[in-house]
């Protein structure tokens, strides 16, 4: 199972860091955090087809990351 963490500057200065895990039976677990920890968005996929890339992940939260 992979597990991967990284940081990302959005385009309004903000930074996310993301979290992708791969869970058992093709799930995974991602976590999009904004920085100051004010916000927190945490999916389980059920069928993930993984592995996900940092993009998919990051896609996942476009909508929710748009909001200010």
């Amino acid at each position: 199972m992979r597990d991967e963490a990284w940081i990302k500057t959005l385009e309004d200065g903000r930074k996310v860091k993301f979290i992708y895990q791969e869970l058992l039976e093709d799930g995974a677990f991602i976590t999009a955090q904004t920085e100051g920890n004010e916000v927190v968005y945490s999916v389980v996929l059920a069928n993930a087809g993984n592995p996900l890339s940092r993009e998919e992940v990051e896609s996942h939260f476009k909508g929710e990351l748009s909001k200010k």
